[in-house]
């Protein structure tokens, strides 16, 4: 039972036996309550207060306060009922034998107040009283009231019967054989007779438990007059029972088919829910099977709440598993609730659609999924742009499924380029593979992609436009390319232009006062300014070149000369206007570099590179030999390193191991089985079963408990010595934004700890959201403790504190202090996953690069690089060097997350 107690009642402390006593003899029922509550609490605690029970039956008892009425009932819960077992008895029941303990007298009394209110003309007192005795276990308590609790079966008013029939069925289940041995057929003619849903509702889960022939009998008898009148409560019985009949006799199935059909289509979401599963554990033929399943889909469709929606769409990958089919006719269905804003569910239904398309189905769904993606378009919050990349992942997956449709979805994805920085270089990256992977696509895109040069806004998106272009030209498309990049880039050298001295002086805002009349009649004045048209802004300055000339991008700018250069080496013929326009370009990048105004330390950095390659790229241009050396490996080796990357790429993606998982053998059908339990207790020297922990662990499907003992070891503090009177250990869990403290408190003396608390303080930026409530604790007793603390950043931090406590035998108050807890930012880092898109676009985003010398006895790159993921709990997203592999330069991105 859970107690729900103001918590002013505690304030200031507990007050005594003998105050609680006096409050409850005081007239004002205000002051009973407050007393009752204290009663309540100190009994909670460990108290036994003999003398507050004849008070509470002589001032308490028979008052008309409903609201001590329920104090009364919950002081009944935890009330001692019966007398001290005497010596003779705690020996007979050490010794094993059963011990009949006696009640307390002051218990005919109570017996007598509760019968009281179970004839009461009051229904809500009769059903209170009813819903309390569901929880009273003693017979003797029950015996008396058992001819009262059957006459509340035929009241009049609904309330009072429902909670009849529940308080029939405790008493049967606890003592039937001795209380009620007619309860059974008592219910069945109850349930006959009764109308209210809730009533039998109840009624039926007694038979339910207590008598399931009965309980059959009356589903028969109504089956035909349709189950669902009933109410979801009774329907969700009968699915109860008609899994509990089916598992003991599965020849019952077909009598429960058309119950299960009928029940699919009932209006409550829970009802058809649970039909749906009842019916797929029951039957694995297709038309159960695809009737639960349009069921699961018309839920997905027609519930707005996410946690729904999330847990049907768990019951469909499961179904998926089983019968991949049926879920891939109804796959367009499930795409349906791509329409939700949430992306968890966006997330779960493109997982299932991708786990499903095939070359019968590939169509529909691209055709959904670009719906979706234009509806995405139009938004541009950041759960949309969640989705978004959902979906662009999608359409790339199925590209490279399915390279036929790729063209189909090329064109939209074009749109994108000029989107969102992380949406955009994403769909860079998939125009990058599908024109390195489809060849004959290529005449359709790279025109697209120079159409789109005027468009994209994100410099690692230009890039690799650039590169593709440069790459994949063809040389009859090479000098219309070539002209189309020249324009976007302008002339040279590249200067910023100056900003005209003469500004057009732009209008302040005017403030404008006025009289206006209110609504009531009565005058009052409204202020309000008036702002001058904006001005409107008339760059015209291509984007490629305001990458390059005002925001000073080297990468871009490095690219774009390497593109150029790839260009005049396509030329079917020599074209010297074009090889000069490009030595041009080639001498205006480096000029640019040498101003040094980049916009991050790296691009700041790379000016020797720069420098490098405009010297390489005029070498290549002007010199013929050197043009002859390097133009295979200039126009060719670039294509084929992104094939081995691209291929890395797909053996590196996770594969469906189902079958393979299926396959293996998890043990062989003759080996030997140990049974522990069935060894001889005298074990001789040496007959010890070394292979009990093997057994353990493949019982349990668990091999690892040393690495969870050691996890949750190492999070333990120890907060005070050995030695003092109390000792407490605290666990410390980490989650997010929360942290969690579970102290272990022993007493370790032979006296009684009252009001014992934990104090705790923190230091740094936490908060403790839920401090320790005070406990009594006894002598060598133990007590666990919870508190909760919120962090508002990762900073180190620190708890400390005391414990507080009351010796009830010197009634002297002590104190000992705790040992601090010290809270590193290591402890919140986690290992995690994500794509190598998202990487770089939060490294470019947050330019957290920084150089820093580390000195190592480590002498191999593959030891250095476990070493550092190892102390800062980061996860490797590089492959790491092979075993062979004596390269002495290594780059590796390593991510966390909290």
């Amino acid at each position: 039972c859970t107690f729900t107690l103001a918590g002013d009642v505690t304030a200031g402390g507990l007050p005594s036996e003998d105050e609680i006593a006096k409050d409850l003899e005081n007239s004002d029922d205000t002051v009973k309550k407050h007393a009752l509550k204290a009663a309540i609490m100190a009994m909670l605690g460990g108290e036994a207060m003999p003398r507050i029970l004849m008070q509470v039956i002589r001032f308490c008892i028979n008052s008309d306060d409903k609201q001590l009425k329920k104090l009364c009932m919950l002081y009944w819960e935890v009330v001692p009922k019966y007398q001290d077992m005497t010596s003779d008895e705690l020996m007979q029941q050490a010794a094993g034998q059963h011990v009949s303990r006696k009640l307390l007298p002051e218990m005919i009394l109570v017996c007598n107040a509760l019968m009281n209110d179970l004839n009461h003309p009051n229904e809500f007192v009769r059903g209170s009283m009813l819903r309390f005795l569901c929880k009273i276990t003693d017979e003797e308590i029950l015996g008396p009231l058992i001819p009262s609790i059957k006459a509340c079966l035929t009241h009049r008013h609904a309330y009072v019967r429902k909670n009849a029939a529940l308080a029939v069925f405790h008493a049967h289940k606890l003592h039937g054989d001795h209380l009620l041995p007619d309860g059974s057929d008592l219910i069945a003619e109850f349930i006959a007779a009764e109308t209210d849903t809730a009533s039998r509702r109840n009624a039926f889960m007694m038979l339910l438990h207590e008598n399931e022939p009965l309980a059959f009998e009356f589903l028969g008898q109504h089956m035909g007059d349709g189950i669902s009148k009933f109410g979801d409560g009774f329907s969700l019985l009968v699915l109860e029972l008609t899994r509990r009949v089916c598992r003991k006799d599965p020849t019952q199935k077909s009598r429960f088919v058309r119950v299960l059909f009928h029940l699919l289509g009932s209006e409550s979401a829970a009802v058809s829910y649970e039909a749906s599963w009842t019916l797929i554990s029951l039957s694995n033929s297709p038309t159960a099977v695809r009737a639960a399943a349009v069921t699961y889909s018309n839920l997905l469709n027609g519930q707005t709440d996410n946690n729904v929606q999330l847990i049907v769409l768990d019951r469909l990958e499961g179904l998926q598993q089983t019968h991949p089919k049926i879920v891939q006719e109804l796959l367009m269905d499930i795409m349906r609730a791509l329409s939700s804003p949430n992306p968890d569910i966006c997330e779960k239904v493109l997982k299932i659609a991708m786990d499903n398309v095939n070359s019968r189905n590939v169509e529909s769904v691209i055709t959904a999924l670009k719906r979706e993606l234009q509806k995405a378009l139009g938004d541009d919050d950041e759960k949309s742009v969640a989705v978004r990349h959902l979906l662009v992942d999608a359409i790339h997956d199925c590209a490279k499924k399915f390279p036929h449709v790729a063209e189909s979805v090329v064109g939209l994805l074009m749109e994108l380029l000029s989107s969102t920085e992380r949406t955009s270089f994403q769909v860079a990256m998939f125009v990058r593979a599908i024109i390195q992977e489809h060849a004959p696509l290529r005449a359709t895109l790279l025109p697209k992609l120079v159409e789109s040069l005027g468009d994209i806004t994100s410099p690692p998106v230009m890039c690799v436009v650039l590169w593709i272009l440069g790459e994949y030209t063809t040389p009859e498309n090479a000098q219309e390319a070539f002209d189309d990049i020249v324009k976007e880039v302008g002339s040279t050298p590249f200067v910023v232009a100056e900003e005209p001295k003469d500004k057009p002086d732009v209008e302040e805002p005017k403030l404008v006062t006025k009289n206006v009349v209110l609504s009531d009649g009565t005058y009052a004045t409204q202020t309000s300014y008036t702002s001058s048209k904006p001005v409107e802004t008339t760059d015209n300055t291509p984007k490629l070149r305001k990458m390059i000339v005002a925001n000073g991008d080297i990468f871009v700018a490095e690219t774009l000369v390497s593109s150029l250069t790839k260009l005049v080496l396509h030329f079917p013929a020599a074209d010297k206007a074009r090889t000069a326009q490009t030595v041009l370009i080639l001498c205006a990048v480096t000029k640019l570099a040498e101003t040094n105004r980049a916009p991050n330390v790296a691009q700041r950095s790379s000016y020797s590179d720069c420098r490098e390659r405009c010297s390489l790229c005029c070498r290549i241009l002007l010199d013929p030999k050197t043009r002859d050396l390097l133009k295979p490996i200039l126009l060719e080796d670039g294509k084929k390193q992104l094939a081995t990357y691209l291929a890395k790429l797909a053996e590196s993606a996770p594969k469906k191991t189902k079958k393979e998982d299926e396959s293996k053998t998890a043990a062989q059908a003759d080996d030997l089985i140990h049974f522990r339990q069935l060894k001889s207790m005298t074990v001789s020297g040496g007959d010890v079963d070394l292979d009990d922990g093997s057994d353990l662990a493949r019982a349990t499907g668990y091999d690892k408990a040393s690495s969870i003992w050691d996890k949750d070891n190492s999070h333990c503090y120890p907060l005070s010595g050995f030695a003092d009177p109390v000792y407490a250990e605290a666990i410390v869990t980490v989650h997010d934004y929360d942290i969690v403290l579970e102290i272990l408190v022993i007493n370790r003396t032979a006296n009684t700890l009252a009001d014992l608390t934990v104090e705790l303080s923190t230091m740094g930026d936490m908060k403790i959201v839920e401090r320790p409530q005070s406990h009594t604790i006894g002598p060598m007793d133990q007590k666990t403790i919870r508190a909760s603390i919120k962090v508002s950043s990762t900073e180190t931090g620190h708890i400390f504190g005391s414990i507080v406590y009351t010796d009830m035998v010197s009634q002297e108050q002590k104190l000992i202090h705790l040992n601090d807890i010290h809270m590193d930012i290591m402890d919140y880092i986690r290992p995690a996953s994500c794509s190598e898109e998202l990487f770089r676009s939060m490294w470019a985003e947050f330019e957290w690069e920084n150089k820093v010398a580390i000195a190592t006895s480590l002498t191999s790159l593959k030891d250095f690089l476990d070493h550092i993921v190892t102390s800062t709990k980061m996860k490797c997203l590089t492959a790491p060097p092979g075993e062979g592999d004596t390269s002495t330069f290594l780059a590796a991105n390593l991510y966390a997350r909290r």
